[in-house]
């Protein structure tokens, strides 16, 4: 039996999650994933699956599905965090959202818990584009949003796995909140030249309303709740408030973020846009 005490990665099959996952298994520290398909299983809508995960845990990646901003979540927060802390677990890294209320009220919940913690305070993701809901419409050559000019710091998922990992394995990072960016405010239009730019292919940006986004959301068998979840980011969140960057990454891990057109080059060297 392994002296190490177990990690627990919610979301361990995600985007961030199941990095984090990599990089502790290569590091030799027990991972438990956190998902409807791990076992034991877990799932934030059946709270009767929240204790076996917890079990022989010492700390905890917490990742909440689909975001901190939609309803329940902050009442979830409350309750797993205090199970969590019941049954002995001693540190909490939270991933929250930049400019949302909401998730920073969720933070609070994990800062006032009585135990070690850390938050990360992410903007979008460049693997949006590749590993989510953008992946679409970038394969398809136009990528339609309400985004306006509107910039935004886009962070890398590995960025924020490397920030997880050290604050669920080092010490020095308890009770810092990592605000992490890139390195360079980029619209989303900017961002869809880039990437056609890395894959050689046509790929055309075009703004729309939110209206009428949320209308072709629909149209496309899109759930209910995403299109109000997807409609409230690119709304309220896509205001402006996160245009500025941060320095989360340098401080958590003593480098710089990696910029977009890294992550672009990367991509497109896999074929990850291929049409």
């Amino acid at each position: 039996m392994s002296s190490i005490p177990t990690t627990l990665v919610l979301g361990g099959t995600g985007k961030t999650g199941r990095r984090i996952v990599d990089r502790l298994t290569a590091r030799r520290v027990p991972v438990r994933v956190g998902s409807r398909s791990g076992a034991p299983r877990f799932d934030w809508s059946d709270r009767a699956t929240w204790s076996a995960v917890l079990t022989d845990v010492d700390a905890v990646y917490l990742s909440y599905a689909p975001d901190l901003a939609v309803p329940g979540a902050i009442d979830d927060i409350r309750a797993f965090t205090d199970l969590a802390v019941s049954t002995g677990v001693q540190r909490l890294v939270l991933l929250s959202g930049r400019g949302e209320d909401e998730a920073q009220s969720c933070e609070k919940l994990v800062q006032d818990a009585g135990v070690d913690w850390t938050i990360i305070r992410a903007s979008w993701f460049n693997q949006n584009f590749s590993e989510n809901y953008l992946l679409e419409p970038v394969l398809a050559g136009e990528v339609i949003l309400p985004a306006a000019e509107v910039a935004e710091p886009f962070v890398d998922a590995d960025d924020i796995a490397d920030v997880a990992v050290a604050a669920l394995t080092e010490a020095g990072h308890t009770g810092q909140v990592y605000e992490v960016t890139g390195p360079r405010l980029l619209t989303f239009a900017d961002a869809v030249a880039e990437i056609a730019a890395a894959t050689g292919r046509p790929i055309r940006f075009a703004p729309t309303s939110a209206a009428d986004y949320a209308t072709a959301l629909t149209d496309h068998g899109v759930p209910t709740d995403a299109v109000t979840l997807l409609t409230y980011l690119f709304t309220t969140v896509l205001d402006g408030r996160n245009a500025h960057l941060a320095d989360g990454v340098q401080r958590a891990l003593g480098r710089p973020p990696r910029d977009f057109t890294d992550y672009c080059r990367d991509v497109a060297a896999t074929g990850g846009w291929t049409a």
